[in-house]
């Protein structure tokens, strides 16, 4: 695993020891950022699931200002840190400990809002569809944010959740990738 482009392209980035986190391929991890990117102009970025922390490194790398990581188990926080440090993004990183519908409401506390997003839990996790509403219900998500969800490809999500539009959805393997994107203007005049 590595960054593949932006300021820290080519720094090699650890796996998670053991079989209990997944991390994102590097073909998969180039899919996701030719979609919705491939560069960014600044942005708050929330990676909420967060395993060996590579998302939102990526997402740093190509522009973001600023990366909120949330994993619950320890190795993988461990593990963040040192893909952080590797990448020269402490500055702008925090990194936390905390179980993900907890670390939801603190964010909720602090009046952060979001402009992108990733969701790839475990798996065996098929409901973040339930997530994005709690999100939009917390204010988390920012106008025009985009939300990218890697899960397992036998896993549907609907077309629109809430405020959100699915623009995107690909298959690689046993791994998919659905984006959406806050519309809600577009949304609130469709259904005058």
């Amino acid at each position: 695993m590595r960054v593949i482009a932006g300021k820290a392209k080519g720094r090699p980035l650890k796996a998670v020891p053991g079989q209990s986190t997944r991390p994102t391929t590097d073909k998969v991890k180039e899919a996701i950022f030719s979609m919705i990117g491939p560069f960014f102009d600044g942005g708050l970025v929330l990676d909420l699931f967060a395993g060996t922390g590579g998302l939102g490194i990526e997402a740093w790398s190509r522009g973001a200002d600023k990366v909120i990581s949330i994993d619950k188990e320890k190795i993988s926080i461990d593990i963040i840190r040192s893909n952080v440090q590797a990448a020269g993004a402490q500055a702008d990183f925090e990194i936390y400990r905390n179980d993900s519908a907890r670390a939801l409401k603190v964010l909720h506390k602090k009046q952060l809002a979001f402009d992108i997003i990733f969701l790839d839990p475990p798996y065996r996790m098929n409901d973040m569809d339930q997530w994005l509403h709690t999100m939009q219900e917390l204010n988390l998500i920012a106008t025009h944010a985009v939300i990218v969800i890697e899960h397992d490809s036998k896993v549907q999500y609907d077309e629109v959740i809430g405020n959100l539009k699915q623009q995107r959805h690909s298959q690689y393997g046993e791994a998919a990738v659905t984006i959406y994107r806050h519309q809600p203007e577009q949304l609130e005049h469709a259904s005058l």
